[in-house]
């Protein structure tokens, strides 16, 4: 696969009201885009920090994923994303070749209209990678 860049970094929040004024009044980000995506149960915010961006995740249900992760008693940074130049259907395939478990077998659409895979984090070293493709 050819990775050209991190597409953003996934964090985790109970609320993005809460969160934001953290990031745009403390770190001087700003936020240019808010999304929910129904099929995730998740409210998405999008903030750029240089060329990278990152990506606040609110739950919308109690069985949402990001709700669950939370109630782990996890919080911040929930996922890294990659941006695949090749496809995510290709990176996915050569991930399963090599033994990487996949939460996805097939890509999907996310937030930004973006087409996203998940790697499980039990064949990654601990970390929940997110592959995307524009």
């Amino acid at each position: 696969m050819k990775i050209s860049h991190i597409e953003h970094l996934g964090i985790a929040v109970q609320s993005i009201e809460e969160a934001l004024p953290y990031f745009e009044n403390v770190l001087g980000l700003k936020c240019y885009a808010v999304e929910e995506v129904a099929d995730q149960k998740v409210k998405t915010a999008f903030l750029k920090c240089g060329e990278v961006k990152l990506e606040l995740l609110e739950p919308t249900s109690p069985d949402s994923t990001i709700q669950k992760w939370l109630d782990k008693g996890n919080h911040g940074v929930h996922h890294v994303a990659f941006c695949i130049e090749d496809g995510v259907a290709n990176a996915l395939a050569e991930c399963d070749e090599k033994g990487i478990r996949l939460i996805d077998k097939a890509p999907r659409k996310g937030a930004e209209n973006l087409n996203i895979a998940f790697l499980h984090p039990k064949s990654t070293i601990g970390i929940l990678t997110e592959l995307c493709e524009h």
